[in-house]
């Protein structure tokens, strides 16, 4: 009796086991930022794309191949040469995604890895034809509209293959040795004829300052002599006077200097005793 259940579990088990594992593989998951492109054994790539979601297929026959749809960035370099053959090392930074109604033209011609396909040959072809129509000065102060160009062509081309381009932005550009060594030349030269002009300015400053300073003094000589010329040589003898007496007052403040009194003409001598 047991024996007979054991025997109809089995014969119940297997087939739920198997029934179990097709079902299991009739239903597949497409997650968030996520598309699935359907390839049929017998008709091919599917034209229609499934969102996102719980689905079903017919096992064996039919697979879910799953694309990320979501915003990717990627970096995109090339060296090459300038319009005045000057070494350029160019890096971009791209945003891109698929375009999701072409994902079985995607699938179809490039796989999943479509951006390892595509992008570097295109980045590489642009950036080689942007950069030969600028000379390598203008790379750097046109850096802006340099920029605008190569997205405008990248863009029209990754269209060709149904990539999506968010942002295209410069990262990085260096130039030869020759070129940066010129540049730095450059640049020392201006520092040098800047600092040449100053001290030029500066000499002027102070060459215009001691005009202004010579004409004040004239004019101040010429006014005291129209003075004189005028009032007579009396300011002249009250000065004489002042200066006498501050010079009388130094003596008299000094204890090695005596005063002897003169003849009739009421000068006076000085006697500089010398303290031993």
């Amino acid at each position: 009796m047991a024996a007979r259940g054991l025997d109809a579990l089995w014969k119940l088990a297997v087939p739920s086991a198997v029934a179990f594992a097709v079902a299991q593989q009739s239903i597949y998951d497409v997650k968030g930022g996520s598309r699935a492109v359907i390839f049929d054994r017998i008709s091919g790539v599917q034209e229609k794309v499934i969102n996102e979601g719980t689905h079903f297929l017919v096992p064996w026959l039919q697979k879910a191949i799953v694309f990320d749809v979501r915003t990717k960035a990627r970096t995109l370099g090339t060296t090459t040469g300038s319009k005045d053959l000057q070494m350029v090392s160019l890096t971009l930074r791209v945003l891109h995604r698929p375009d999701v109604p072409a994902l079985p033209k995607i699938y179809q011609s490039l796989g999943q890895d479509y951006d390892e396909r595509v992008l570097p040959s295109i980045g590489n072809e642009v950036l080689k034809s942007i950069v030969a129509q600028f000379d390598a000065a203008e790379l750097i102060t046109q850096r802006e509209a340099v920029s605008q160009r190569i997205q405008a062509d990248l863009l029209k081309r990754a269209r060709e293959f149904n990539i999506m381009l968010e942002d295209v932005s410069i990262t990085h550009m260096t130039f030869g040795k020759e070129f940066t060594k010129a540049v730095e030349q450059k640049q020392i030269a201006q520092q040098d004829a800047e600092r040449a002009r100053f001290i030029v300015e500066r000499a002027e400053q102070e060459r215009q300052a001691n005009v202004i300073r010579a004409e004040g003094e004239a004019e101040s000589a010429e006014t005291i002599s129209r003075a004189i010329a005028k009032a007579g040589d009396g300011l002249i003898q009250i000065r004489k006077i002042e200066a006498s007496r501050e010079i009388a007052q130094t003596l008299a403040s000094n204890p090695n200097v005596a005063y002897i009194p003169g003849g009739n003409k009421g000068n006076t001598n000085l006697l500089m005793s010398v303290s031993k």
